[in-house]
């Protein structure tokens, strides 16, 4: 069964085709005085299909423009393409998210559970095919740009001049080189207070989006927009727990934050998920702040030990480990426009929010 969103066709199938600027999509008050762009954005990550799902309700009750699965949409874990189209099939028929199919369009990368294998990489031998069933399932057009290279990563922009946002999905699966795994004993890991089993690689030549992904990226930043959520499956900023994270590879993480400094890319915010919670983070290494938004666990919860994992870059107050969505408002006044990060509960209610005026997501002279 093929997933396709019966939202406006105009809109749902420009998302990826590779334009500047896809259909705007107006914002609440919008006049043809003056330009619009989007006014929510909803996204979430980790939803197991054998699980009840009502948090679908409250997503299409908050009336995003958009919604952005940030990975593990579905538990996979096969190297049988008949066994990851079945789980597919079972999100497809949940009722929630055909009535979320129904108000508004969906862009969608996976991650590792999705993507056929736990904390897989390159060395999955099935990433094609699991490439090319996540497009097909999230109705990507077979003229969309995002097939025609490897892996599923794309790029779009949402909305007119003064209100644009620029959404980035990356492939953080497809062309990742291995990982390493930690020393610390179980004991260590808990006198420590991490989690995972990873730790960084010294090697400089290992490479997380590889070399075309980059070169794409680079294009991409360097376009025009005001706000610009850049997607990653794997949490960027936090690079403490011991979890898959950018941090596993800390010289891909260092060029990440040089490439938007080098780009002049303002008004970056990192999605991601993959930890079964949610929290905002925050980086100072960048040209500007970097904040990461984590929103993980539509269908999912969290082992007592990880939402307690050691994170010095986390805001004070910003964490929910209850089953979860995120969402991007946006309070368009200019250069006064403020973004809203609100992790909200199953239930639609919003466990935390952190505020980040858009003007200081610039880079300084």
């Amino acid at each position: 069964m093929k997933t396709i969103s019966t939202f406006p066709l105009a809109v749902a199938c420009a998302l990826f085709t590779g334009c500047i600027a896809a259909p705007p999509i107006g914002g609440a008050g919008a006049t043809a005085a003056e330009p619009s762009g989007p006014t929510t954005i909803a996204f979430g990550a980790c939803c197991d299909q054998n699980r009840e799902q009502p948090i679908w309700d409250a997503i299409v009750a908050a009336k995003p423009d958009l919604f952005i699965f940030a990975g593990d949409n579905i538990y996979g874990d096969t190297q049988d393409m008949a066994v990851l189209q079945a789980k597919y099939d079972q999100l497809a028929a949940q009722p929630g998210y055909q009535r979320l199919l129904e108000s508004c369009p969906i862009l969608a990368v996976y991650d590792d559970h999705d993507y056929g294998q736990n904390d897989g990489g390159r060395e999955y031998p099935m990433r094609a095919e699991s490439a090319a069933m996540c497009l097909d399932f999230f109705g990507v057009p077979e003229n969309d740009s995002r097939r025609g290279h490897e892996g599923v990563y794309g790029a779009t922009i949402l909305g007119e001049p003064g209100k644009r946002v620029q959404v980035i999905l990356l492939d953080t699966r497809y062309f990742r080189d291995p990982i390493v795994r930690g020393t610390l004993t179980a004991e260590e890991r808990r006198e420590a207070n991490v989690v995972g089993w990873y730790k960084p690689t010294e090697d400089t030549t290992r490479t997380l989006l590889g070399e075309a992904q980059w070169r794409w990226l680079a294009g991409e930043l360097r376009k025009e927009a005001e706000v610009r959520l850049v997607v990653s499956s794997i949490q960027v900023v936090p690079n403490e727990k011991g979890m898959e994270c950018w941090g596993n590879m800390p010289h891909e993480r260092e060029s990440l934050f040089g490439l938007i400094e080098s780009t002049d890319a303002n008004g970056v915010v990192f999605l991601s998920g993959d930890v079964h919670f949610a929290e905002v983070s925050r980086s100072d290494e960048g040209p500007y702040p970097l904040y990461d938004f984590t929103s993980s666990g539509l269908a999912q919860s969290p082992h007592l030990t990880w939402p307690a994992a050691v994170n010095s870059y986390r805001q004070p107050d910003m964490l929910y480990d209850g089953q979860n969505f995120g969402l991007v408002r946006f309070d368009w006044n200019g250069d006064d426009t403020q973004l809203r990060l609100q992790a909200c509960t199953a239930e639609g209610a919003v466990a935390f929010e952190q505020v980040v005026p858009l003007n200081r997501l610039r880079p300084t002279d």
